[in-house]
């Protein structure tokens, strides 16, 4: 892969019509259907790589209690139940997960559950790779309800997130220690869904549903210092309600999607930059697209909607050709997809909320014959700093170097290196010499001042 990557993006694309793809070889795989018993209804859950090569989530319901889990998906497609919400009295250890999980830099990984706790409004929890829970906060109301959206760990080792009810901001640490940023006022925006991204310029980015100038959803900034502006009040010939969070591509701009507004009243598909300037790209013409854009390895924009095709959903991509159809589910093989995972193999992953063998949604994959690549386990950071590179077929490394600046590393795993962002470097690009060829990361490596 080079690594002066072209930034024509989206700002160039020919907005054809949705069309279904032919020019590209894509293999669609339903992986595993839940049953109930071991999870059902994955809604909002993008998959997070651990530092084994396996992918981690959590389902919305199912489970012992039929109040949610965590699970393991390993890559042989073996599915192993993690934990089981509401195994403790009054559900005081959460309930209803719905937005999936973050791995620390610690090796623990991190989310939310909407529901449970001391006082029902919902946690944040950590949990091991064994599956070992530990709840850090209880939000109580007065510091938020109902955070429906994950969480995101910053340069700083701080975890960041929001909650839907309530209207919050909030900082939290490892051990738990638990700051209020902001309290949205309606102005500013109103039910904050999906999780924040950090930028470049190591400010926070994220979406709320609602509020706002005209009551269509906001983009907000949260900056390294925890001040909080709107970045774009969505008005009406924009889209309304950007369920999806947001995504900074190669090029330095952020894109997004709404789930409604547009030409057909399907949503949106746009770019914003740093400084707030928005650009309406595409109109979905069927299908509402639901959680936050990945991008690929190839640099084309992936992402689904809920509904369209044959009326379950579809998986799409973007790039400069256009907006296009890479699958139509047809509701046994699911419904409702929303986010999607890039796995260090190349392949995609993602999961649908309903639909399936069993009708409680799954996991699927989607092949597009894309090679192998490294990413992090954090995407930014400062010299000194210590962050995990994840891919595969690390024993017998050679040499990492972060925008050709060789860093010091130890290979922990075939699958996991911990190394030092260097002296003198800058943003760019990291490179594992691997016995087997250079690997190189499919995003740049944020380095902060």
């Amino acid at each position: 892969m080079a690594q002066n990557r072209p930034t024509i993006y989206l700002i160039l694309f020919v907005l054809t019509s949705l069309t279904s793809i032919s020019s590209f070889a894509q293999t669609f795989n339903s992986i595993f259907d839940f049953d109930l018993s071991d999870g059902a209804n994955p809604y909002y859950v993008s998959l997070v790589q651990g530092r084994d090569g396996a992918s981690y989530g959590t389902t919305a319901n199912g489970g012992i209690a039929n109040k949610g889990t965590v699970f393991k998906l390993a890559t042989d497609g073996a599915l192993t139940t993690l934990y089981n919400f509401c195994s403790l009295a009054n559900c005081t250890d959460g309930s209803y997960p719905f937005s999936g999980l973050v791995l620390g830099t610690d090796g623990y990984f991190y989310g939310t559950t909407s529901g449970g706790g001391d006082y029902g409004h919902g946690t944040v929890f950590k949990i091991s790779v064994i599956g070992t829970l530990t709840t850090i906060h209880d939000f109580n109301g007065a510091d938020g309800a109902g955070p429906y959206a994950g969480l995101i760990e910053a340069a700083n080792g701080s975890f960041y997130g929001t909650t839907y009810l309530g209207g919050t901001v909030f900082k939290i640490t490892s051990s738990g220690t638990f700051t209020n940023l902001h309290y949205f006022n309606g102005t500013d925006g109103s039910g904050p869904w999906e999780s924040m991204i950090q930028a470049t310029n190591g400010n926070l980015y994220g979406t709320a549903i609602g509020g706002g100038a005209d009551g269509w959803g906001v983009i907000f900034k949260v900056t390294s210092r925890g001040q909080f502006s709107t970045l774009h009040s969505f008005a009406v010939d924009e889209g309304h309600y950007p369920y999806g969070g947001l995504l900074e591509a190669g090029d330095g701009s952020l894109y997004g999607t709404t789930s409604a507004g547009g030409d057909s009243n399907n949503g949106t598909l746009f770019r914003i930059t740093l400084a707030g300037s928005l650009t309406t790209l595409y109109s979905f013409p069927k299908g509402a697209p639901r959680g936050a854009l990945v991008e690929g390895s190839d640099e084309r924009l992936y992402g689904a909607t809920v509904g369209g095709g044959d009326g379950f959903g579809t998986i799409f991509s973007a790039a400069q050709f256009g907006l296009r159809n890479l699958h139509v589910f047809e509701n046994s093989d699911g419904a409702f997809p929303t986010g999607l995972l890039q796995a260090t193999t190349g392949t995609f992953y993602g999961t649908i909320g309903e639909g399936g063998k069993y009708g409680y949604g799954g996991i699927y994959s989607l092949d597009m014959g894309l090679g192998p690549f490294v990413a992090f386990v954090r995407g930014a950071g400062r010299v000194g700093q210590s962050g995990g590179i994840l891919g595969q077929g690390f024993t017998g490394t050679t040499s990492v170097s972060l925008n050709g600046v060789p860093a010091t590393f130890t290979v922990v795993s075939n699958k996991y290196i911990r190394a030092t962002v260097p002296p003198g470097a800058t943003t760019g690009y990291v490179t594992v010499a691997t016995p087997s060829g250079t690997l190189t990361s499919n995003k740049k490596f944020i380095v902060l001042p």
